[in-house]
């Protein structure tokens, strides 16, 4: 096909962003039509953008003149909205999470295995970056020896009021949890979070800054920094340490800045800033391969597997404990 037709379902900032993104800087798809649980909201946007409303996003999900659907609503929606791409036969983008539990992500990927061709593509976008791609060939070229140690960090100048103890991994970290996974191409075996000191800038009850600490399968020690009331920047941080190395990831191309008699770098202060490149790669890959009848990129399976150990790390902050992380065999569907 010419131009993949694509039908939008969940019209906030993330997927307002994404409109524009596809129907002004990306090649080979259009965002033709929009929806959302909210239908007026949604048809407000559609308005916006000039494009068809639909008032029902499952007869959006099944409209003809549909190729392809882009999910962008809130969590709780996920697993309605992209089941019903799978059983309209669409490969469907869905913004992380997959869904926000793991046994919702597995009735995806059941559906997917029963519909009998990869359909699905979950939205983490940092295996996009080209910092992390850089840090992964280092690693899988095996010059530097293996991996032994990981700190990274994960850094915000301020959450919204309603942030509480759990969002820290739960939507935070668990960019952390899929794109480490990723870059060193094992499962994880333990999970912990702990607490240091709180900050003075968040609320009272709010346990910020906090820790995750990841084993891997092999034994590889992970340790995550999550500091989202830091009011200075947004800031993501990885370094691997290796048996003959040290490999940091890029720091960003800041401009530099001369104001107020000072002379410094300006900063990013937001992930779409921060990672506006990768959310460009990741959905003209997206694009691209649903053209060519393929998925490249993360897998529903991904997505579950992302789930299960943010679900153990959720239960090792709320326990203080180190907790398992025990998932179901990976199906032969997912191996190829």
């Amino acid at each position: 096909m010419e131009t993949l037709r694509i039908g939008l379902v969940g019209t906030g900032g993330i997927g307002r962003t994404h409109i524009e993104r596809i129907n002004n800087t990306l090649q080979g798809g259009k965002v033709v039509a929009c929806a959302d649980p909210a239908s007026a909201f949604g048809m407000s946007v559609a308005e916006k953008y000039d494009i068809k409303g639909f008032e029902n996003p499952i007869d959006m999900i099944n409209d003809s003149e549909i190729d392809a659907v882009m999910c962008t609503t809130s969590d709780p929606y996920h697993e309605e909205y992209v089941l019903a791409s799978i059983a309209a036969g669409k490969y469907v983008f869905c913004e992380k999470p997959l869904a926000p539990k793991a046994d919702a992500c597995k009735r995806i990927v059941e559906a997917e295995m029963k519909a009998g061709r990869k359909l699905v593509q979950v939205g983490f976008m940092r295996r996009y970056d080209e910092g992390y791609k850089q840090l992964k060939a280092a690693v899988d070229s095996g010059k530097y020896g293996e991996a032994l140690l990981l700190h990274c960090a994960h850094r915000n100048p301020s959450v919204p009021d309603d942030w509480d103890n759990s969002m820290a991994v739960e939507n935070s970290m668990v960019h952390e949890i899929d794109v480490l996974r990723w870059l060193l191409g094992e499962d994880y075996a333990t999970a912990e979070v702990r607490y240091g000191k709180s900050t003075n800038n968040g609320p009272k009850d709010l346990h910020d800054p906090q820790i995750m600490i990841l084993i891997t399968k092999s034994g590889v020690r992970i340790d995550v920094e999550s500091f989202v009331n830091n009011k200075n920047d947004y800031d993501i941080k990885c370094e691997i340490v290796c048996d003959g190395a040290v490999l940091n990831m890029p720091k960003p191309n800041y401009i530099s800045v001369n104001a107020n008699a000072t002379t410094g770098q300006a900063m990013y202060t937001d992930c779409f800033q921060r990672f506006a490149d990768a959310y460009n790669a990741e959905i003209q890959t997206w694009i691209n391969a649903s053209k060519a009848g393929y998925v490249d990129g993360p897998t529903a399976w991904d997505g579950y597997c992302c789930q299960v150990a943010a679900a153990a790390a959720s239960k090792a902050r709320e326990t203080q404990t180190i907790q398992p992380v025990v998932y179901d065999e990976m199906p032969d569907f997912y191996k190829k």
